[in-house]
């Protein structure tokens, strides 16, 4: 199957178009669960847990365009929790980055849509997924935007059990040193890794004392909550801080047969597990 051309593909979306943040997100998990039921399955929980996330990021926030994705004027985004590149991708389909066909040919051979970012996919600014490398590529950004001069912000999503890599508060101790008010992180803190808990394979808790402890300006929010994430995302800066945003989420998120279990990080869905989780989504939709 040949994946359709991606760039000047689809007409752009503004996000100010599309204000029913319900039906955004719920054709996004809807974008997830298909890919999730292809060959080569996907990230499905972890995927879950970010839709709100990349919604606000991206409908509410971020200063992106979807027919200029190499602007030099726009805000940047690292995915380093790469295995949640699914979710990324149904984003920037959503956003108007390119047709829903394109991911049709998510984990096909030849495709640029794989498990993790790839960055011939127009949105997308650089691989990720090894875990405890995206702060610091963050880190490396946001200075090169103020060298430059500019106004831009750089985010960067992290998965919590990420955070138990060493590479993550070397970082972190970096930004504030370098007082990259330009910088915010988002954690997905849906408590779980593919081991286990993450309390219970390497504690990170008291999370948020860790990261004010290292200099940060720390916010926590309800991750499911648009309009909460988009105060905390896309308030002022505080200067001479960077900022991070604990997004208190829920693993698998939309689906209760799967919502909170650790069995959820990959799945390759069946015929009928395909067809129940669609309509799971679809009840949540109709409430």
């Amino acid at each position: 199957m040949s994946t359709p051309t991606l760039r000047g593909a689809t007409t752009p979306t503004s996000p100010d178009e599309l204000v029913d943040h319900a039906a955004v997100t719920a054709r996004i998990r809807e974008y997830v669960v298909d890919m999730c039921a292809g060959p080569e399955g996907g990230h499905l929980g972890g995927a879950m847990s970010l839709v709100e996330i990349l919604t606000a990021l991206y409908f509410n926030v971020m200063r992106v365009d979807p027919g200029l994705p190499a602007s030099p004027r726009r805000d940047l985004l690292v995915l380093s929790k790469g295995h949640g590149g699914i979710a990324l991708y149904a984003t920037l389909c959503a956003v108007g980055f390119f047709p829903r066909e394109c991911l049709a040919g998510y984990g096909r051979p030849g495709s640029p849509f794989m498990a993790h970012p790839h960055p011939e996919i127009p949105g997308v600014e650089m691989p990720s997924g090894s875990l405890g490398h995206g702060l610091a590529l963050g880190v490396g950004l946001a200075l090169a935007t103020r060298l430059d001069g500019t106004d831009r912000r750089c985010f960067v999503v992290m998965g919590d059990g990420e955070l138990q890599e060493g590479s993550v508060w070397e970082a972190a101790a970096v930004a504030a040193h370098q007082r990259l008010d330009n910088l915010v992180a988002v954690i997905d803190r849906n408590k779980l890794q593919i081991t286990g808990e993450t309390e219970s394979v390497a504690s990170l808790e008291p999370l948020a004392d860790r990261w004010r402890a290292f200099g940060w300006r720390v916010q926590e929010v309800d991750g499911h909550d648009i309009e909460a994430l988009t105060r905390a995302l896309g308030g002022p800066a505080e200067p001479d801080r960077p900022t991070v945003v604990i997004a208190h989420t829920v693993k698998g998120k939309g689906l209760p047969f799967v919502e909170g279990r650790t069995h959820s990080h990959y799945a390759r869905l069946g015929e009928r597990q395909h067809r129940r989780a669609l309509n799971a989504l679809r009840r949540e939709e109709q409430r």
